[in-house]
């Protein structure tokens, strides 16, 4: 039997709440979205959140939020999935990738600074394997250019940075319910903020932009059936189906959190010392729920050490090709070699199965074939 990288947690209790709903009034746009967004907000420590359809929703939805559009400039790591550029360039935005550091595979600080200007709308921090990104730094860049800071917390939900919880820091943050992340809707995604307002545009966006408090419409007269788009949207919604699902997972999220965590720190313990293996960082004022386990396999033999892992029923990823790798990219005039620190990165690295339903046999599988495949 073979053994994923990653995969949802799913126990009785959440085919419970999804069943209960089914058999309401409502599948969609009902009191489950209502309270699975309350649930969010207070997990993230936040006025409010919008749950949507997935977590490229939730960057679309925030980056509207954030009002980006032609013009603007939004400054992103290239060490992530392709939907945190390609949601900005949907805005109309140009993108501009800053490089990672080393260590942790989080955007560097020090990159950015170097690519801020006045046409900086958005810079989006990506929240590497669920390690948070050094946000007090970039909210101060931010800041000091007149941008907003938008958190990619697809990996990192739970997590906390200096003691605060990830959502209540950025201006922005948007999360990714996704079956292999920390928790999960099938598909969905949320956005949290600081700011209602920017929270309020990000809501309206999930709806087609669709105005419906009497107060902001035009023309309040027409009729109590009348209602307004004042800017595009999108319909981003996320189900009542889903939402209670997903707030039945949040029930168990400290469980899923300190079961990654264990599995994260045996890792971490029985392959400290394998030769040719990079081990992944924590720095020591972060508290992250982990969502990778990312290795780095020197002397090139990254491929090599794929292949037989797969071969042998473990079946690792590799997270991510450099965002600017993509052809889609390429044909835009984006080059290889921008970011040497995060092209070295990813031809070095490997995630091994990281979920908290992965068993202490299992694990130990993992780690019995990662050290034959480097004998």
């Amino acid at each position: 039997m073979s053994i994923p990288y990653g995969r949802q947690s799913i126990d009785e209790s959440d085919i419970a709440a999804v069943v209960e709903t089914l058999t309401t009034d409502w599948l969609t746009m009902g009191p489950k979205v209502t309270g699975f967004e309350s649930a969010i907000a207070a997990l993230a420590v936040t006025p409010g959140a919008v749950a949507v359809s997935s977590g490229t929703a939730a960057l679309h939805c925030a980056y509207a939020g954030a009002g980006v559009g032609a013009g603007d400039e939004v400054i992103t790591s290239p060490m992530t999935f392709v939907a945190t550029a390609a949601t900005a360039i949907a805005q109309g935005a140009t993108v501009r990738f800053a490089d990672v550091q080393a260590d942790t595979a989080n955007i560097d600080p020090e990159s950015v600074s170097a690519l801020v200007g006045s046409k900086t709308r958005v810079i989006a921090a990506v929240d590497y394997a669920g390690h948070p990104a050094d946000l007090d730094e970039l909210g101060a860049i931010a800041r000091g250019s007149n941008a907003l800071l938008l958190e990619d917390a697809a990996h990192s939900i739970a997590s906390t940075y200096r003691g605060r919880p990830v959502g209540s820091i950025a201006d922005l943050t948007a999360f990714s319910f996704f079956p292999t992340k920390n928790l999960t809707t099938a598909e969905g995604g949320a956005v949290v903020s600081t700011d209602p307002e920017l929270l309020e545009r990000a809501r309206r966006f999930r709806s087609h932009g669709m105005v419906r408090d009497r107060e902001k419409l035009r023309y309040p007269d027409e009729g109590p059936w009348h209602q307004e788009v004042h800017e595009f949207g999108l319909n981003y919604r996320l189900p009542d189906v889903l939402s209670a699902l997903g707030t039945s997972q949040l029930l168990r999220i400290a469980q899923f959190k300190t079961r990654r965590t264990a599995i994260f720190e045996r890792y971490s313990e029985e392959l400290a010392n394998v030769d040719r293996l990079v081990l992944p960082t924590r720095r020591d004022y972060v508290d992250p729920m982990w969502h990778l386990f990312p290795v780095r396999v020197r002397d090139g033999r990254r491929r090599e050490v794929f292949d037989y892992l797969r071969d042998h029923g473990v079946l690792v990823q590799v997270n991510y090709i450099p965002a600017y790798w993509h052809p889609v990219f390429e044909d835009l005039g984006y080059r290889r070699g921008m970011c040497p620190v995060a092209e070295h990165f990813y031809e070095e690295e490997i995630s091994l199965p990281m979920y908290a339903g992965l068993t202490e046999s299992d694990q130990g599988v993992v780690i019995d074939t990662l050290r034959a495949a480097l004998a």
